[in-house]
Order: structure tokens, then sequence, then C-alpha cells
């Protein structure tokens, strides 16, 4: 297997494979770690003596680590190679994860988090990059078609895998078991992943940094928001986040690769497919969120069936994502995505307007019809993203749609937190209406790319 070669058009077999393998491993430790935690923080927070307001670092200093470096990792990732970021990140994660293993108090560990976040970060940002290398353009949806059931089957098992390691080991296994799976892939990285041309402009550090501050102190209020916190303080932090975001756009409109690519933010296809993106995102996770309180609270279910319950979802959207990838290479993104997005609002419907006493099967096919609408629009909306852009800016598409993806994750979560907080009641039904309504215009922004066609720069 030689990866000396800059890729043209996809690797050969059965180079391919192992490529593909190497960013599969690379996912599933990201895509697990930030769901695994979110089981074991009780366990965590007694074994290090910390409250449950402060074990929430635990998980906050991963997701703020990830949301502030995406965009500036991909932007190195165009620069000098998404396969050096990308490596690069598998070493900082798997160091990182060794370091957690070996944290005894909360703030080593919440480093500790955070320095995972940047590995995880860089994993990320270039994987979307690298796929539309190693795969031929041909290919293209069925690519994007794996990299979707990776991530779906990684965070339907990834509460499974935390409770069965906490059943046979202590916490730090959650971690160590990253250490085998990090060396592998970095080993087999090494030998497999395509080497693509380089852009010649440096990096943009002030951009980095008025970055960070943007995403970071919005995210940092969005959360405030959902929990309460001071009106004052949330106001500045939005402000302040305003302000640079301001200073960022004025910055990179005068630069020919920004580091928020506004460029491709002119491209339509890419700017309606980013929206639908974090419209779609958000009202997943009002869902994803809500659900369990109705389950365990209105209904009584235990945590474990109320785990199994949620699993119809992302289990559905795993076996449909490749069939929508192999679509996407066939029909238009903006039909396809629109399609799946109204079936993800019936099914949110349907799950809102539940009999007071359901039985198990009424909850599981409602759960299966958002799995499958989420399914047939992710897939497509994500080879759309990347198809609209030039392949030598593969890596701020690719990180444009994670940041999409984590900015609808924390406006959804926070949502959640505020129609609990108005209506306490009926909360969970208000938040999957809302969430109906956030896929509803997703599906009309999608439908408005059947008017537009790919720019024929794309590939």
């Amino acid at each position: 297997m030689d990866s000396t070669s800059e890729a043209k058009d996809g690797l050969p077999i059965p180079q391919r494979y192992w490529a593909i393998l190497t960013i599969a491993l690379g996912l599933v430790m990201a895509v697990l770690d930030g769901a695994i935690a979110n089981v074991a923080l009780p366990t965590i927070a007694r074994d290090v003596n910390a409250s449950p307001a402060g074990s929430i670092w635990v998980v906050n200093a991963y997701q703020l680590a990830v949301t502030i470096s995406l965009l500036p990792f991909a932007a190195l990732g165009d620069i000098i190679g998404y396969r050096r970021v990308y490596q690069a990140g598998l070493v900082v994660f798997t160091l990182a994860s060794l370091l957690c293993a070996r944290s005894d108090s909360l703030v080593t560990l919440a480093l500790a988090r955070m320095v995972q976040g940047f590995g995880a970060s860089g994993v990320m940002s270039v994987n979307t990059a690298l796929i539309r290398f190693i795969y031929p353009r041909r290919l293209l949806g069925t690519a994007m078609g794996i990299n979707a059931l990776i991530v779906a089957v990684s965070s339907a098992i990834g509460p499974t895998v935390a409770s069965g390691i906490l059943s046979v080991a202590p916490w730090q296994f959650l971690f160590y078991v990253n250490v085998p799976i990090g060396l592998a892939a970095l080993l087999l990285g090494l030998r497999t992943l395509p080497r693509t041309a380089r852009s010649p402009h440096r990096f943009d550090g002030l951009s980095a940094g008025l970055n960070a501050l943007t995403l970071g102190l919005l995210i940092v209020a969005i959360d405030g928001l959902g929990q309460g916190e001071n009106t004052v303080l949330v106001t500045l932090e939005l402000v302040i986040s305003g302000a640079a975001g301001w200073l960022l756009v004025r910055r990179q409109l005068s630069r020919s690769s920004p580091l928020l690519p506004v460029d491709l933010l002119r491209i339509p296809i890419f700017a309606l497919s980013i929206a639908t993106s974090i419209c779609s995102f958000a009202a997943q996770t009002l869902a994803y969120v809500s659900l369990p309180f109705y389950l365990q609270d209105a209904l009584g279910r235990s945590q474990v069936a109320t785990g199994l319950l949620m699993t119809p979802w992302p289990l559905t959207t795993a076996i449909v994502a490749p069939i929508a990838g192999w679509l996407a290479d066939r029909y238009p993104a903006g039909a396809l995505g629109g399609a799946g997005l109204l079936a993800m609002a019936a099914g949110l419907v349907l799950l809102a307007t539940l009999p007071a006493h359901p039985e198990t099967i009424d909850i599981i096919w409602r759960m299966a019809v958002c799995g499958f609408g989420f399914g047939l629009f992710q897939t497509p909306n994500n080879r759309a993203m990347i198809g609209a852009s030039p392949r030598s800016r593969s890596g701020a598409a690719g990180g444009m749609l994670s940041t999409a993806r984590l900015l609808g994750q924390t406006s959804g979560a926070a949502l959640v937190a505020v129609i609990f907080g108005l209506a306490p009641t009926h909360g969970t039904t208000l938040t999957l209406l809302v969430g109906a309504g956030f896929s509803v215009g997703a599906a009309g922004v999608s439908m408005l790319r059947l008017r537009q066609s790919m720019p024929s720069a794309a590939e």
C-alpha cells in the first residue's frame, strides 16, 4: 500500500478499504467519547469528589475544545495536508486519553478532556476531506453514506459500550480502550491515507483567535441561556461574541482562502446545505434531550429501557444512510433531503401525539420513522456540501459541516432547557413540536436547492 503519491480520483483497492478503516477507527473514538462521558458522569463525579454541577465540565471542556478548533484545523489541513492534521489529531487524542485515565481530580480530568477535544477536532475537521480523496468522485455519495453509517452506529452503541465497560471495570477504562485503537489507526494511516495538494497561503492565527472567541462565547452564552444563568452575563457574552464575529467576517472578506469559508458560503448550494444542517440537528437534539425525561418521568420506564427505546432512531439512520448515499449519486440532494426532513417532522409529530399510555411498539415505530427521515436527509446533504466546494477547499467544507452540526446540537439543547423552564408540564410535547417545525423549515430550505446547479469548479 503506497500513499506517497497525491491521490487524483480515489485510491486503488485494497488501499481504499484500509484507508476508510483508518477513518472509521478515528471517528468511532471521537464520537464514542462524546457519548460515553455522559453515561459515566455520575460515577466519575463520585470518584473525584466533584459536585454534579462541577462534573459537567468533563463534558463541556471536550465540546468547547472541539467547537473552537474545527475551522482552524480544517484550514490547516488545506495548507499542510489533511493527512498530517488527521494523524496529529490521532496522536493528541490517544495521548490525552491516557491522561484522562490517569487523572485523579476534576481539574486534571477536565484539562485532559480539553486536550482530548482538540485531538478529536483534528480527526473530525478533515475526515470528510480525506474521504473525498479516498473514493472516486462518482462514488462520493456512497462514501458519505459510509461516513454517516459510522457516526450513527457509534452514537447508537455509545451508551451500551459505556455501560458494558462500567459493569466490569472502573471508569478509567473508558479512556484506556482508546489507546490501542488510536495506535492501530495511526499505524494504518501512515501507510494508507492519501497525500493531497497543499494550498500556498499561510495560516491566519488572528482569524483563528477571533473564531475561537466568536464560537466559544456563543456556545457558552447559549448554554447559559438554557441553564437560566445571569441575564446580564449572558448578554455580555453574546455582545462580545457578535463583535468578534463581525471582525472575523470583515477580515475574511479580503482573503482568497479564508479560515471562515465565506467564499464557500457564496455558493448557493453550500450555504443552503449548511442552513439545512443546522436546523435538522437542532430538531434532532430537541428530541434526543427531551424524550428521556418523558420516557422516565411520565411513563416510568427504567434507564435501561429508555436507552433501548431511544435506539431505533440511530439504528434506522445507520441502516438508511448507505442507501441514501447510493441514491445521492443519482438523484438531487434537495429532493432527497426535503423528503427525509418531512418524514422526520412527521415522526416528531407522531411522538408528540402519543397516547397517554403507549405500548412499547407505538414508541419504537415512531422513533424509526424519525430515524428513517434523518438518514434519508443527512447523507445527500453532506454530499451536496462537499461536492459544491472546490477540491482545494475540501478541508474548509468539512470543517463547516462539523461546525454546523455542533451549532445545531447546542442550540437544540439550549431550547429544551428554555421550553422546560417555561412549560414544565408539557415540555416534551412542546419540544417535539418545535423540533417538527425546525424540520419542516429545513425541508423547505432543502427544496430551494432544486433551483440551483452544482458549480462547475466543484471537482
